[in-house]
């Protein structure tokens, strides 16, 4: 039985981050300026604020409220793209530190919890990595000899994971990851961050970030952020074109929370090899008596912006998930976007082609976590003058020799969609257009992004990206106008809600 059941929010956002302020309203100094309130600015701001600097955090949205609200928050070192695939990439050093980073990102998560005493349901436990019936077994024994060269010698093949409603076969068990709620998490960090002084505003806008002595980041509201450095920490760079976005390439990922019999499913981590790879977690809702367990099961990838089929994504998920789970009812569905790197590994450190004192995070390549956690221990050594191992493999402006193929194959991706602007549109008049949906039509030479509300009014607007160029694509799951190239997504009205882009569409008469 397949459900079209559950609202289409995640799991995570029933939890509100209290601890911030109102808008800025006014010009503010600090050592630092923050924009980007996700796992990574809020990981980094806390830890700078620990280290005694002044910071001030700004989003234009709420704590959590991006990417990191959407995760399904595994926070391990069985990294999704291979060790065996990041030894060919950056050889056995760069192996061994991804797998330490990330050893080490898991391990400060865990310090922070327990330091400033966060209920946020932290707890390791182990993982699980196996491979569908009818494929070769032999990646699994790469990926444990990779692993193991790169220091992760506690890994270790089994029969089966851990499951008896579905024989995995081989697979191997990966020890001490662990899961959290991330917006508890991040609630915790922005009280510890109030407290060390550090100022917190949602619903502002940066609308233009400048390095130098000092930076500025200026905000739509007028208010101007004056610091010595500026962290941006947006999922993907909102403060250039094109250094990085020609490096990394947007995807949209699917997930379900399904009820399970309490006991039913053993408390682990789940994964699989394909790609797209599916990854599955249980949580726990609710407290006492009333607690029962949901099995949170993701996947079906695609890039951002090149499919609208979010219907048929959900019910392949619900079939595989049924295939192998004890599932009930369907309670939660939800996207996220993830930023795939086109050698497996983050971006972080200081911005390409711009003032020393521009730092970025992005390329978080599904481990969104623990490359958030990363950039938090790297970005503050950085910024405080100090050694770091791991800078140089995560180096923003590095070149991959051995990614070029990769590389080329995204970047002609992207080129081709900019043919969407020669096509027809998708409907000759706002009649074909259903109440609630949206949908490009041609006038002319322009490209317009029609959407037709509840009611029977329609948003005329632009349909060409305000980032690079390429017209955009109607999501109608989030009611967003995606762009297929770099993956800026727009509310149904325009407003910008995901860079790279940072300025709205243009309204359709401009």
């Amino acid at each position: 039985m397949e459900s079209d059941s559950g609202e289409t929010t995640s799991i995570w956002m029933a939890t509100t981050v209290t601890a911030s302020e109102s808008a800025l309203a006014e010009d503010a100094r600090a050592d630092v300026c923050v924009v980007g309130a996700g796992i990574a600015g809020m990981t980094t701001a806390y830890l700078l604020a620990r280290e005694g600097k002044s910071v001030v955090v700004i989003d234009d949205g709420p704590v959590g409220g991006g990417m990191t609200g959407r995760t399904t928050a595994h926070l391990v070192n069985a990294l999704d793209d291979r060790y065996f695939e990041l030894e060919r990439l950056h050889g056995e050093r760069g192996a061994r530190l991804a797998a330490e980073s990330h050893t080490a990102a898991i391990e400060r998560v865990e310090t922070i919890v327990t330091e400033e005493k966060i209920d946020c349901d932290f707890e390791r436990l182990d993982g699980y990595l196996f491979v569908p019936p009818g494929d070769a077994k032999k990646i699994l024994d790469d990926e444990l000899e990779a692993a193991h060269r790169a220091g992760l010698t506690a890994i270790e093949k089994v029969e089966r994971a851990p499951l008896d409603s579905y024989d995995t076969g081989p697979a191997l068990r990966f020890p001490r990851q662990a899961q959290f709620h991330p917006l508890k998490y991040l609630a915790g960090l922005a009280r510890a961050i109030k407290r060390d002084g550090g100022r917190i505003y949602t619903n502002t806008h940066a609308s233009k970030i400048e390095g130098g002595r000092p930076a500025r980041v200026e905000t739509e509201g007028g208010a101007v952020v004056t610091s010595d450095s500026v962290v941006v920490a947006t999922n993907t760079p909102v403060n250039d074109r094109f250094a990085i976005h020609t490096k990394q390439a947007a995807y949209l990922t699917y997930v379900i929370a399904a009820r399970v019999p309490s006991g039913s499913v053993t408390k682990a981590l789940y994964w699989d090899t394909p790609d797209p790879y599916h990854y599955v977690r249980l949580q726990t809702v609710g407290r006492g008596d009333d607690a029962y367990d949901l099995l949170i099961s993701g996947g079906e990838d695609h890039k951002s912006g090149q499919a609208d089929d979010a219907g048929r994504r959900f019910a392949a998920l619900e079939r595989w998930t049924r295939a192998r789970f004890p599932v009930g009812d369907v309670e939660y569905r939800w996207s996220g976007e993830v930023m795939e790197p086109f050698d497996s590994l983050a971006f972080i450190g200081r911005n390409p082609s711009d003032e020393e004192n521009v730092f970025i995070a992005t390329g978080d390549s599904g481990n969104g976590m623990t490359h958030g956690t990363i950039a938090g221990i790297l970005i503050t050594d950085l910024i405080a003058g100090r050694e770091n191992e791991w800078a140089t493999l995560y180096e923003p402006s590095r070149k991959t020799l051995r990614a070029l193929p990769e590389f080329a194959s995204e970047n002609l991706n992207v080129a081709a969609q900019y043919a969407d602007h020669v096509t027809p549109g998708e409907v000759d008049s706002t009649d074909e257009i259903g109440r609630g949906e949206g949908a490009i039509i041609r006038r002319g030479l322009k490209k317009v992004a029609v959407y037709k509300t509840e009611a029977g009014a329609t948003h005329e607007l632009s349909a060409v990206c305000t980032h690079l160029g390429c017209v955009v694509d109607w999501n109608s799951l989030e009611k967003t106008w995606d762009c297929p190239c770099h993956g800026s997504r727009f509310d149904a009205s325009g407003r910008v809600v995901n860079g790279p882009a940072n300025s709205d569409l243009a309204r359709a008469d401009e």
